[in-house]
């Protein structure tokens, strides 16, 4: 891995031990060469392993013996940029403990310097150009280091020997301050107080980061908070949060010991954390209708002198509209934001690449991943066992997942690497952005011809960009790439039962999927069970008018007196509206068919009264969700039918739901009972098929309430319950899973 201070470790072990030799980078990793007696050779090579940089990882370690060259002292050489790349890229990571005292002591010389790092943090993928990993393959490659930085660069003994971003007030980036048109407002030391400031008054700024723009508002204000759901056209999704200090997070949230680890790791991602009563400090506006709240402490020097100065809570979401990727250019920034942002906080050193702020939730104790990117991606997602190595073609593979939370995953070597959350790609700017980071990894891995793996479904954009690539893509079915990113993650050999569930996946009979089980091993995938299907009229026109799945669900249970039920549990201004949807399902018009449990939490909330639309993605399910009372233990009754495959009829169900709507039952029991019954669908499922091990994985786990619930009945049911940790459970693992399909499955 490259960009840890391995190096310069490297040499001051070995002049430790008095050896002789170089150390290199090279596109392969670190190329040591050593001359000394057996005792101190065989010393050397134990302590690279046990005193390694704390960032650093050894992933495997290749030992020679040569002749004797007579070195007459131990050395860095230069990088050599033969061969072809397999080094470790490693993840921007948050500012240190060390700089961070630096910063904010008065008599250093990096006092209040919004850029400084040194060997253990600071900006890696965000300004790498092509490995290896040396200043001249960076953005800061023409920031002229002054003669105080190269002394500390080439001082074996200074925490900064060859720290490539390495810079000070006198020769590094510089910040500046701008409105909404680009005019200069400022561009001296007082630029951070000016922008605390202008968020205390209530504006929007747009903050360039690390791995792109912030925009930033005071997350008390419910005027400013407004304003800025407003202009981004984001009307109800969550915004995340930073805060200077721990200790200011605990005041409005519930902070476990995990979750306090995760918020001041060196990769710092947003967490979300449970609120408390104390949590008004924050606006409503700030995450509507929602328990939890995402939040993040600053992770560069800038961020952390900017939330010191605020001294409060900011919001700091992604900068762009709804839908669209993050800016990381300040000319792009100001076309594209210029309409939301009242002001912008810039500085000059380039971004190559944009990357989000990376999302985590603790579930029984353990990490979840919401979206992977910053201080994760691209670290290695698997390293492949020799079974599977001896499998890999001379070229390159590369998976391009599907269409929501996509991500772009490439096998290089003896490794899975998975690119940053690249978003939805349903606006030309994500499909532009998607085309960008593709060039990038096959230029980064010199990946030419390579074979390419996409989702089986025809509309998705990753799926035609594959065949404007190739002419013979690899199509993997959605459900089934779900489940093997989960196998992979978890290592898991022999027999183990697959579940996927999510909203949306093409199944391999051409209908719209989404409640899957699988029995999987170590030759074969089979399709052994199902949801029973069910009409959505008009088609993923019911992914936001939820409406559409509720009729679709009571015209499964109830037929020709849908209207009447519907009616009476929901009232709808909109009735000659309902009626036409009604007679769609019934002559089958404009209809897909499909399993999704997605949509049957969507059909549930919206007959609940708990959502009237979703007006982002699973927001209706996270309503039910959090409206569960976690002491209702009881549950619903479900049917299997044997056809091809087991059918879980679910009709039985929704018939008592509707029982328990009309006696007046608490919403928060019904959706209590509706989870229950869900997970109780697992257990009979593995129970029918005679399996212990259970794979689970889809943008349905997400959920908290439920995954407590199948680990914890797993645990009595003395069974294994495999799922997600550093892979996202959602679409955001899909690409790592096609990957696995094709050289665990495809190839035979």
């Amino acid at each position: 891995m490259q960009g840890v201070g391995f190096r310069p470790f490297v040499y001051r072990l070995a002049n430790r031990l008095s050896l002789k030799g170089y150390v290199s980078n090279s596109l392969s990793g670190a190329l040591i060469e050593v001359e000394g007696n057996e005792n101190e050779t065989n010393e050397f090579i134990s302590k690279l392993k046990s005193e390694k940089p704390v960032n650093a990882e050894i992933i495997s370690c290749e030992l020679s013996n040569q002749k004797l060259k007579g070195f007459n002292k131990f050395e860095i050489k230069e990088s050599d940029n033969a061969g072809n790349p397999s080094a470790i890229i490693l993840p921007d990571i948050a500012l240190c403990d060390d700089c961070l005292n630096e910063m904010l002591n008065i008599n250093n010389r990096r006092y209040q310097y919004p850029f400084t790092n040194c060997t253990n943090c600071g900006p890696r993928l965000t300004i790498i150009e092509k490995l290896p990993y040396d200043r001249q393959n960076t953005s800061m490659k023409n920031f002229v280091m002054c003669e105080k930085c190269r002394d500390e660069y080439e001082n074996p003994d200074d925490r900064r020997f060859h720290a490539q971003p390495i810079s000070c007030w006198h020769c590094g980036p510089t910040l500046s301050l701008c409105d909404s048109a680009g005019k200069l407002i400022l561009n001296s030391s007082e630029v951070i107080e000016q922008t605390a400031d202008l968020i205390h008054q209530g504006f929007i700024v747009a903050v360039k980061g690390l791995g792109g723009f912030h925009l930033m508002a005071d997350a008390k204000n419910d005027d400013a908070i407004a304003k800025l759901r407003r202009r981004k056209n984001r009307e109800e999704k969550p915004f995340a949060c930073m805060s200077s200090r721990i200790e200011l997070i605990k005041e409005i949230c519930f902070v476990s010991r995990e979750e306090e680890q995760l918020l001041t790791s060196s990769e710092s991602p947003i967490v979300l954390l449970k609120k408390n009563k104390n949590s008004f400090s924050v606006s409503n506006l700030v995450a509507p209708g929602n328990p939890y709240l995402g939040i993040m402490l600053p992770y560069t020097p800038l961020h952390y002198l900017l939330m010191k100065a605020v001294g409060m809570p900011v919001v700091a979401t992604s900068g762009n509209l709804s839908d669209e990727p993050i800016c990381y250019d300040e000319n792009e920034a100001l076309k594209r934001l210029g309409g939301i942002a009242d002001y912008f906080l810039v500085h000059n050193r380039p971004i190559v690449r944009p990357v989000d702020d990376s999302i985590v939730r603790v579930i029984d104790n353990k990490t979840m991943m919401i979206r992977r990117a910053r201080g994760y991606a691209p670290l290695p997602v698997s390293y492949l066992n020799d079974g599977i190595k001896n499998a890999v073609n001379e070229n390159k593979i590369i998976a391009l997942g599907g269409q929501l939370k996509s991500t772009i995953s490439i096998c290089h070597d003896d490794k899975i690497i998975t690119s940053q959350h690249l978003g939805d790609l349903s606006t030309v700017e994500a499909n532009q952005n998607f085309e960008k980071v593709y060039c990038d990894y096959t230029k980064l891995y010199k990946a030419e011809d390579p074979i390419i793996l996409c989702d089986l479904h025809p509309d998705y954009y990753s799926t035609q960009f594959a065949k404007s690539k190739t002419k013979n893509p690899v199509p993997v079915q959605h459900h089934i790439a779900h489940i093997l990113s989960c196998r992979l993650e978890n290592k898991i050999a022999g027999e183990a039962l697959g579940i996927a569930w999510d909203g949306t996946g093409y199944g391999l009979d051409g209908s719209i999927w989404g409640g899957e089980f699988f029995l999987v091993d170590e030759s074969e995938i089979k399709h052994i069970a199902q949801f029973k299907k069910f009409k959505l009229p008009g088609g993923e026109i019911a992914i936001k008018d939820i409406r559409r799945s509720a009729l679709g669900l009571l015209y499964e249970g109830f037929g020709k007196e849908t209207k009447n039920v519907f009616s009476k549990i929901c009232y709808d201004e909109k009735s000659s509206e309902i009626t036409t949807l009604i007679n769609m399902i019934d002559k089958n018009i404009n209809c897909y068919s499909t399993s999704s449990p997605g949509r049957i939490f969507d059909g549930v909330s919206l007959m609940l009264g708990l959502a009237g639309k979703s007006s982002f993605e699973g927001q209706a399910a996270m309503a039910l969700e959090f409206a569960v009372d976690e002491n209702e233990s009881g549950s619903y009754s479900i049917e299997f039918l044997l056809e091809d495959k087991i059918i879980i009829d679910w009709r039985p169900m929704i018939i008592e739901i509707v029982e328990d709507i009309n006696k007046n039952i608490a919403a928060s029991g019904i959706a209590a009972k509706f989870h229950n019954t869900l997970a109780e669908i697992i257990f009979k499922v593995a129970e029918q098929v005679g399996e212990k091990n259970l794979i689970l994985s889809g943008g349905c786990f997400q959920n908290k309430y439920l995954m407590d619930r199948i680990i914890r009945t797993g645990k009595e049911k003395k069974l294994n319950v495999y799922r997600h940790h550093e892979i996202p459970t959602n679409d955001g693992g899909v690409s790592a899973g096609q990957i696995m399909y094709y050289l665990k499955y495809h190839r035979k």
